[in-house]
C-alpha cells in the first residue's frame, strides 16, 4: 500500500505541515449515535466541511493522524505518534499495524530525524510508535506530554504506563510539561483539558496566525460547526457527558485528530 502523506504548507514561512495517516476505519457507533443533539443542516455543514468522514450511510470514517512539523531551522516536531505495531496498546480495537514510518520513508526521513514528539494526551490511539520493541521509536527525540496526563495514566490506561512511559523515562527522553511550553519560536503547547485531565494542544504561530493541532479537542467537523455540541455515547470507551471544544476562530485553522478512545 502507498502510504498516505497530505503535504501541507501552511504558515510560518518556509516551514512544512504533513498529515500523516497511520491507519483508517470506521467509529463504532453512527455517527449521530455520538451526536445525538445534531441538527440535519449542521451535519449538512460538516459534511462539506470534511466530506470523507461523514458517510452518505450515517457512520463516520476515521483516520488516525499524526503531524509532523518541519521548521524552517531545520528542527522536526511529531505531533501525536499514531495506533503503533501490532504489539502497541490500539491493538485491541485499532487498525494495527499503522503506517507512520513508512510515511516518513515517503518524504526522505526515517524515526531518527524527528527532533521532538508531542503527546497531546494518553490515549492508545495517539501514542503507538513512541515506543516499538520495548525501544523509543524516535531514538533522538524528547518526547514532551502533560504532567496531568502522567499523573493520570494508572486510569486512563495502564498499559501506556508499562508500554510507552516506563521505556521512554528509563531512556531519558520523557519530558512532562505544565501549561503552555514554548517549543520553538512559532511552537508553544496549550492546556485544552477535558477530553482528558492533562489534553493539550499544538499551535504553530507566524504573526496574527496560527494552525492548531488540536488532538482530540476537536473530533469531528461538527464540532466546528457548533463549537459546544454534546458528544454522548453508550460505550464504556467514550466518557457520556458535555464535551465542548474551544473555540478555535481565534487562531486559524485547526487539525483534527481522531476518536476518543483509550
Amino acid at each position: 500500500m502507498i502510504p498516505l502523506v497530505l503535504g501541507v504548507r501552511q504558515t510560518g514561512g518556509a516551514s512544512v505541515v504533513h498529515a500523516l495517516c497511520d491507519g483508517v476505519g470506521t467509529f463504532f457507533e453512527p455517527l449521530l449515535s455520538a451526536f445525538p443533539d445534531a441538527a440535519s443542516a449542521e451535519v449538512s455543514r460538516a459534511a462539506a466541511l470534511d466530506p470523507e468522514a461523514i458517510q452518505r450511510d450515517g457512520s463516520w470514517r476515521l483516520h488516525f493522524h499524526a503531524f509532523l512539523i518541519q521548521l524552517d531551522d531545520g528542527s522536526t516536531i511529531l505531533v501525536d505518534a499514531g495506533i503503533g505495531d501490532v504489539d502497541a496498546p490500539a491493538n485491541s480495537w485499532a487498525p494495527t499495524p499503522g503506517r507512520l514510518p513508512d510515511n516518513l520513508v515517503a518524504l526522505g526521513l526515517t524515526t531518527a530525524d524527528v527532533d521532538t514528539v508531542v503527546l497531546t494526551h494518553l490515549h492508545s490511539d495517539h501514542v503507538g510508535w513512541s515506543v516499538s520493541g520495548g525501544q523509543p521509536g524516535f531514538p533522538n527525540a524528547r518526547y514532551v506530554v502533560p504532567r496531568a496526563d502522567h499523573d493520570a495514566v494508572e486510569r486512563l490506561n495502564p498499559r501506556i504506563r508499562d508500554e510507552i512511559l516506563r521505556p521512554l523515562a528509563e531512556a531519558g527522553q520523557l519530558d512532562l510539561c505544565e501549561g503552555s511550553v514554548r517549543l520553538h519560536r512559532q511552537v508553544i503547547t496549550m492546556p485544552t483539558p477535558g477530553h482528558t485531565p492533562g489534553h493539550t494542544s499544538v499551535l504553530l504561530e507566524h504573526g496574527d496566525e496560527a494552525v492548531v493541532f488540536s488532538g482530540d479537542a476537536v473530533l469531528n467537523a461538527l464540532q466546528l460547526v457548533k463549537p459546544h455540541l454534546r458528544i454522548a455515547t453508550t460505550t464504556t470507551h467514550w466518557r457520556p457527558g458535555p464535551h465542548a471544544c474551544p473555540s478555535w476562530n481565534a487562531y486559524g485553522r485547526v487539525a483534527p485528530g481522531s476518536p476518543p478512545r483509550t
